[in-house]
C-alpha cells in the first residue's frame, strides 16, 4: 500500500461526473489540491452504498474545505451510472472507474479477490500522501472521521485525539 510521503501515482480512469457525464479524469489534474480518494470493493453491494452515500452527504462540506473528493472500485463508469440510476440515487463526487485496475495497484489497495480493499487517503497539494485508512471489505468507515482527519492535516498544527476544527492545538513544549 502506497504509505505517508509517497508521490500519488499518476492514473487515467473514466469517471461517472455528478451530471451524469463520463469522461477521463486523471489524477495529475487535481496537483495543488487537497484530494480525499476513497476506494470501495464494488457497486452493487450491500456496505459500499451507506460510505458513498455518506461522503455524498458531506460533499460540500470537503468543497468548501478547498479538497476534492473522488471515489473509485473496479467497475467501470458505466456500472456506476447504472447503479446511481437503478438504486444508488444521485451523487455529488466524481465516481472513478477503475476495470483496468491500474489505480486500485498503483495504491496498493487490491486485494487478492480482485476487488479494492476499503481505503482512504487523503492528499496534499504537492501530490503527496498524508492520511491513510484501510479497512477490511465487510466494515465501513467513517466520512465525518475523513473530514475531520483533513481538517487536522490542513492547520499544520499538533491536533489532540478527538480535535474539532475552532478547538484550541496542542502546544509544542
Amino acid at each position: 500500500m502506497i504509505s505517508i510521503g509517497n508521490t500519488v501515482p499518476d492514473v487515467t480512469c473514466e469517471a461517472y461526473l455528478p451530471d451524469g457525464r463520463i469522461e477521463a479524469v486523471s489524477l495529475a489534474h487535481y496537483r495543488g489540491k487537497w484530494l480525499v480518494l476513497f476506494f470501495w470493493p464494488l457497486d452493487f453491494t450491500f456496505v459500499c452504498p451507506t460510505e458513498i452515500r455518506a461522503y455524498s452527504d458531506l460533499s460540500h462540506d470537503f468543497d468548501v474545505s478547498g479538497a476534492v473528493l473522488l471515489g473509485a472500485s473496479v467497475d467501470s463508469a458505466h456500472a456506476h451510472r447504472a447503479w446511481v440510476r437503478q438504486g444508488l440515487g444521485a451523487v455529488r463526487f466524481p465516481m472513478l472507474g477503475d476495470v483496468s485496475r491500474a489505480l486500485a495497484q498503483g495504491f496498493g489497495v487490491l486485494a487478492e479477490s480482485g476487488v479494492a480493499v476499503r481505503a482512504t487517503f487523503i492528499i496534499n497539494p504537492e501530490g503527496r500522501v498524508v492520511s491513510v485508512a484501510a479497512n477490511d471489505l465487510n466494515v465501513g468507515r467513517s466520512a465525518r472521521e475523513t473530514l475531520r482527519l483533513l481538517h487536522a492535516l490542513q492547520s499544520g498544527e499538533l491536533t489532540a485525539c478527538e480535535w474539532q476544527p475552532g478547538e484550541a492545538f496542542v502546544a509544542a513544549a
